[in-house]
């Protein structure tokens, strides 16, 4: 597993190790059942503190993504299609949320973005 920080960036160190493991999960490079790297040992390959990773984990079992077993690691969790779905959804919002903001700006009509994402998804 690669996980590749920014310094550069707003997003915090811990919330890019959860973002990219998260991908990894949801796209199936990480499958259930798999072992992930010690909370320790995560944090010095990346040259983190402890408590970063602790909290990227922590975060990621919350939102149901891995489990932790006291004394045998943390795994990638059994995933649940309806928590696929939310989370792809809520980066298309993100996404479009983003579009919109463009196109009010720069002053372009809804039936024109509307348009454009017909044309983007194949209903032309």
């Amino acid at each position: 597993m690669q996980i590749f920080l920014s310094n550069s960036g707003q997003e915090p160190i811990y919330a890019q190790i959860t973002r990219q493991i998260k991908e990894s999960i949801l796209t199936g490079t990480l499958t259930e059942g798999e072992a992930l790297p010690s909370i320790r040992l995560l944090a010095k390959d990346l040259r983190i503190s402890v408590i970063t990773t602790k909290r990227a984990y922590e975060d990621l079992e919350a939102e149901g993504f891995i489990t932790t077993i006291p004394g045998r690691g943390s795994f990638v969790a059994p995933q649940d299609p309806a928590l696929h779905r939310e989370e792809t959804l809520k980066k298309i919002e993100g996404s479009l949320q983003a579009a919109i903001d463009t196109a009010r700006l720069g002053g372009v009509p809804y039936e024109d973005v509307a348009e454009t994402l017909r044309i983007l998804w194949g209903r032309d």
